[in-house]
């Protein structure tokens, strides 16, 4: 018996001394985390406040941001409806630039995201598409990085727990509906990003910084896009379906991770209807408190301070 009692305090000792290095493991790898970092266009024009923070936001948790050298445009929401080569070769060119740095490929625009997903995907899948892209771009596709958007690298890689435990600032009183929008997910066979029918990390992330996060059934429903500039009253509809939902479920804003949604549903709903729309880096930035966190909110088009400063977070 005595025996049998010391060989189970060895193996719970072993236990705890196996956790304890799981979790230095994973604390090592957090602190070296570097990636490569595509901004694309909207990053450095519409959707500034989105780079601002999420340069912000990665400073705070330990990701080093190593921009992509020479980097151009993806060709999102235009070249894959004029020329697939094209659609193809623009993505990978910033892909073969990539490559040179060997890591992880960080691409917060959804739009960017999806292209770049989907050039890797026909690029592995096609080898004369191959051929033709290396061609036109005039060099090689090693493949071999992953790409991967920044809800994936924040929720998995520095972790929920170790988020909410550098919020100082709780973002009590916000009540956000999540928004992915379609392109983060689908189709899910090249995004391969999470649950595409009921994604669930940024819910997670926003909970654990302090918000009243609220269920709803249109996180994957598609706002209308680039459908703005040609079809503008068919994306008007569109958002005002969204803005409707979101205020069924209770929602008093709304997160998103896409510059295209974040404009569409900035501008484009019904007066009514219209709620404070947000990229969840500004508010993990102030939530976190992080210097210049207030400058971004006065750059929307619907103003969401009124918001803020009714639930005392400005």
């Amino acid at each position: 018996m005595q025996m049998d009692g010391f060989k189970k305090k060895l193996q719970m000792q072993d236990e705890a001394q196996r956790r304890r290095w799981i979790f230095y493991k994973a604390e090592l790898r957090r602190l070296e985390l570097k990636v490569s970092y595509y901004p694309g266009c909207s990053l450095h024009a519409t959707g500034k406040e989105y780079d601002q923070s999420m340069k912000a936001v990665s400073r705070a948790l330990g990701i080093e941001l190593k921009e992509v050298d020479d980097w151009s445009c993806c060709g999102a929401s235009s070249a894959h409806n004029t020329n697939f080569d094209l659609s193809v070769a623009l993505p990978a060119r910033n892909l073969i630039a990539a490559q040179k740095d060997a890591m992880d490929v960080m691409v917060p625009c959804a739009a960017c995201f999806n292209r770049f997903k989907t050039a890797d995907h026909y690029i592995k899948t096609d080898k004369e598409l191959k051929k033709r892209v290396e061609n036109a771009v005039g060099a090689k596709y090693q493949g071999g990085i992953s790409i991967r958007n920044p809800i994936d690298v924040i929720y998995n890689e520095i972790g929920i727990d170790t988020l909410a435990s550098k919020v100082v600032n709780p973002l009590t009183g916000l009540k956000p509906v999540s928004y992915y929008g379609c392109l983060l997910l689908r189709p899910p066979e090249v995004c391969q990003f999470e649950d595409y029918e009921n994604p669930f990390m940024l819910d997670k992330m926003m909970a654990s910084i302090g918000a009243d996060v609220k269920n709803w059934s249109y996180k994957t429903d598609c706002c209308g896009g680039s459908l703005a500039i040609s079809k503008t009253k068919i994306v008007v509809d569109m958002c005002d379906k969204l803005m409707s939902g979101a205020r069924e479920a209770g929602a008093n804003c709304v997160v998103t991770a896409c510059p295209l949604c974040m404009a569409n549903l900035d501008m484009r709903p019904s007066r009514n209807l219209k709620l404070p729309i947000f990229y969840f880096t500004e508010l993990i930035s102030l939530a976190l408190n992080l210097p210049g966190a207030k400058e971004t909110f006065k750059s929307h088009i619907f103003d969401p301070q009124p918001l803020l400063r009714r639930v005392n977070l400005i």
